[in-house]
C-alpha cells in the first residue's frame, strides 16, 4: 500500500456490538464521513428493523448509501462495490476521511479484495435451481453444494438460498469451485489503504443487548413499520422482507406465529447471526481488536495516525 490510496478506516464487529456508535464518535473526532455497508440499509422505509442510523445521528454526521434503492430494487455485493467505490472516490478528492461500517462482512471484504470477474449470470440456471428448491427445499441444495464445493459451503449458511444458488450456478456455468475462482482471482491488491478495527463484546453481554435492542425496536413501533411497508404495494416474499426481523413480524401479521413467538424468533436468530458474524471476523488477521468503551480513546488515536500518514 502507499499513500496515494484512498485511506480507509473499517470499524467491523457482531450486531448490536456497538459499531455505529463507535464510528460516529470517530467521525466526530476526525471531521470524517461514514460510508454504510450494511445489505439492509440501503433501502428505502427499512429503518427500526436495520437500527439505521437516526435523523438526528445523519445531521451531525454525513452517512452514505443508506435509502439509496426502493424495496423490490435488486441489490447485491458487487453494486456495493460499484456505489462505494464512487463515495470513496469523491470524498478522497474532496480530500475528506472515509470510516467504513456495518454489520455485513461480505461487502467489506469484496470493497477490499475484488469481486470474481467475468462469470455472468444464467436465468435460465437461476430458474432450473429454484424448481428444485421449491420441489426438495434449500437444504437439498446446501448438500448438493457441499458435494461440488465443500469449501464453499463452509462458508455460507445452510438456509442462505441467495448465495448457495449463486455458488451452484457459478459451478454450473463454469464447471470450476467458487472457491477456487475466489482463491485465484478474487483478492487481488487493494486500492486502498485501510485499517480494520474489530469489536470484542462478551458473548453474554452480547446476547443481553441484542434482547434489548429486539425490545427497543418494538417499542419504537417496529411492528407498525412493517405493516407500512405492506400498505405501499410491497410484498412480503421480496429480498429485505425475508431478513432477521422482518420476516417473522410478517409471519406475525400473516397470523402465522404469535408475537411471542416472533420476538423469542428475533432474539434466537439474531444471536445465531451475531456468532457466525464472529467466527467470520475471528478468521481475518488484519483486525485489530479493541474492547468498549475503554479502548474507544484508543481506536481515535489510531485512527488520528492512519490518516496522517
Amino acid at each position: 500500500m502507499n499513500g496515494e490510496k484512498p485511506k480507509l478506516l473499517v470499524i467491523l464487529g457482531p450486531t448490536a456490538s456497538g459499531k455505529s456508535a463507535l464510528a460516529m464518535d470517530v467521525a466526530h473526532e476526525l471531521k470524517a464521513q461514514i460510508l454504510s455497508a450494511d445489505s439492509l440499509q440501503v433501502y428505502r422505509h427499512f429503518d427500526i428493523g436495520t437500527a439505521k442510523p437516526s435523523p438526528g445521528d445523519q445531521e451531525s454526521v454525513t452517512h452514505h448509501l443508506l435509502d439509496i434503492i426502493d424495496p423490490a430494487q435488486e441489490f447485491n455485493a458487487g453494486t456495493f462495490r460499484e456505489s462505494a467505490e464512487r463515495v470513496i472516490e469523491d470524498l478522497y478528492e474532496k480530500g475528506e476521511n472515509t470510516i467504513v461500517a456495518g454489520g455485513t462482512y461480505l461487502y467489506v471484504k469484496i470493497l477490499l479484495s475484488g469481486l470474481i470477474n467475468g462469470i455472468p449470470s444464467d436465468m435460465d440456471i437461476r430458474a432450473d435451481i429454484k424448481k428444485e428448491n421449491l420441489a426438495l427445499g434449500t437444504e437439498h441444495l446446501y448438500s448438493k453444494l457441499k458435494s461440488v464445493d465443500p469449501h464453499a459451503a463452509e462458508k455460507i449458511h445452510s438456509n442462505d438460498y441467495v448465495r448457495i444458488e449463486r455458488a451452484l450456478e457459478v459451478y454450473y456455468l463454469s464447471g470450476q469451485k467458487m472457491s477456487e475462482l475466489q482463491r485465484r482471482h478474487g483478492f487481488s491488491e487493494s486500492s486502498y489503504d485501510y485499517m480494520k478495527i474489530g469489536i470484542v463484546i462478551d458473548r453474554e453481554e452480547l446476547r443481553e443487548k441484542i434482547d434489548k435492542r429486539v425490545d427497543d425496536m418494538l417499542e419504537r413501533g417496529f411492528i407498525d413499520e412493517v405493516r407500512r411497508i405492506r400498505d405501499m404495494g410491497y410484498s412480503s416474499e421480496i429480498k429485505p422482507m425475508q431478513s432477521i426481523g422482518y420476516k417473522q413480524i410478517n409471519q406475525y401479521l400473516d397470523g402465522a406465529i404469535s408475537l411471542e413467538q416472533a420476538v423469542e424468533l428475533i432474539k434466537r436468530d439474531t444471536k445465531r447471526f451475531a456468532k457466525r458474524q464472529m467466527t467470520w471476523l475471528r478468521n481475518d488477521s488484519e483486525i485489530r481488536w479493541v474492547k468498549l468503551p475503554e479502548d474507544k480513546k484508543k481506536v481515535i488515536s489510531l485512527a488520528h495516525e492512519h490518516f496522517s500518514f
